[in-house]
């Protein structure tokens, strides 16, 4: 029996209208929110080039050189200024005959949170690949420290900080499945397996302080070392886990952002700068409300696109400044146009009061004095 055309005119029309909607309503679709007291400055930070992607954090070493940033072909460099530039300074693997520097290879490495122990020298790495790693203050081939905690794997090892006092190393793991090629899928798929680590650097023994987080990405200690703030990307939560004192073993929300977070990063004062790798927007909150919603997604769209999307269209900087005590949102920077500063990862103050940006997939620094 043939279709009747009643059904068959609605059912084809279907299309059309979404079509039509799309293009008169996209920009709301993927538009990023407007943010209230944000300050629209950070377009005219000073724009430093590198010769590979992906600065996804910087740090400095204990004589205050540098900053150190790790890149997408698994190197570290360092900033020698601007005469010398930027010069290799370390790796997280040996084989280097494919790396890329504007694709991630899996057996080169992944470089990301840099964390230098002031006492030694030593650079701490958190490997997207290999796990936690370091190297001396020579420089080189790094090796291997933590690859496995508590009988699972370290597959996303993402940002870290250390407590010198105790000899403590705290550190995220982003996913059981997914490694940093992935982690949009990581923030799609929905799966609240990410955790946080605590390896005792004296015993070599790594613990799980907190688990079943949704992509866990940045990390921080206090200034005081009594807790530790994890940021999860995939619901801009950050949370406070309380390391020492009468607290210990507890955690609480610490803050909200307005947008989803990178790296986290301590003042000299003790606050904190959350780097956002996008604000939210429509297709963020609808991909994310539900798992079988983001499956949907990974299922039927390309990472490139997810990535669009998420950054409503273009990428754009975005950074902000938290209370160390209460976790309050105290200052909002943004280059909402993404003029200058593109998928900011990392925002890293220094005594002079400059603010030292960096970028996930950018091949570039970004500095912006504060003062």
């Amino acid at each position: 029996m043939p279709i009747s055309r009643r059904v068959l005119t609605p059912v084809s029309a279907a299309p059309v209208i979404l079509a039509v909607l799309c293009f008169f309503f996209w920009s709301s679709i993927i538009g990023p929110d407007n943010i209230k007291g944000t300050k629209h400055v950070l377009q005219d930070a000073k724009t430093i080039p590198l010769p590979a992607d992906g600065p996804e954090s910087l740090e400095f070493d204990p004589q205050g050189e540098g900053p150190y940033v790790g890149v997408t072909d698994g190197r570290i460099l360092k900033w020698r200024g601007e005469e010398l530039g930027w010069v290799d300074f370390a790796y997280t693997s040996p084989h280097r005959d494919n790396c890329s520097r504007h694709e991630v290879v899996p057996s080169c490495g992944r470089p990301l949170g840099l964390t230098f122990e002031k006492k030694t020298g030593d650079l701490y790495i958190c490997d997207g690949y290999f796990g936690l790693m370091k190297v001396g203050p020579q420089g080189g081939l790094a090796e291997l420290v933590v690859d496995e905690a508590e009988g699972r794997k370290v597959m996303f090892a993402n940002q870290g900080d250390i407590d010198e006092e105790e000899d403590i190393f705290y550190f995220n793991d982003s996913s059981d499945t997914y490694h940093f090629r992935e982690v949009f899928y990581v923030s799609l798929s929905g799966t609240k397996v990410g955790r946080v680590i605590r390896y005792d650097m004296k015993k070599k023994e790594a613990k799980v302080i907190m688990d079943k987080l949704r992509l866990p990405n940045g990390l921080a200690l206090s200034k005081n070392g009594s807790f530790v703030v994890t940021c999860e990307s995939s619901t801009n939560i950050c949370h406070r886990i309380w390391v020492k004192g009468p607290k210990s073993g507890t955690n609480e929300v610490f803050a909200t952002l307005p947008g989803s977070p990178d790296n986290i990063r301590r003042t000299p004062t003790g606050d904190f700068w959350v780097a956002l790798h996008c604000k939210k927007n429509l297709f963020t909150r609808v991909a994310l409300i539900h798992s079988l919603v983001g499956r949907f997604f990974m299922n039927t769209m390309k990472m490139e696109t997810v990535i669009h999307f998420m950054n409503g269209g273009k990428p754009h900087g975005i950074v902000v400044k938290l209370s160390g005590e209460t976790g309050e949102i105290l200052e909002i920077l943004e280059d909402s146009e993404g003029k200058t500063v593109k998928y900011a990862s990392e925002a890293y103050e220094t005594e002079d009061g400059k603010l030292w940006i960096g970028s996930v997939y950018w091949p570039a620094v970004w500095v912006y004095d504060s003062k």
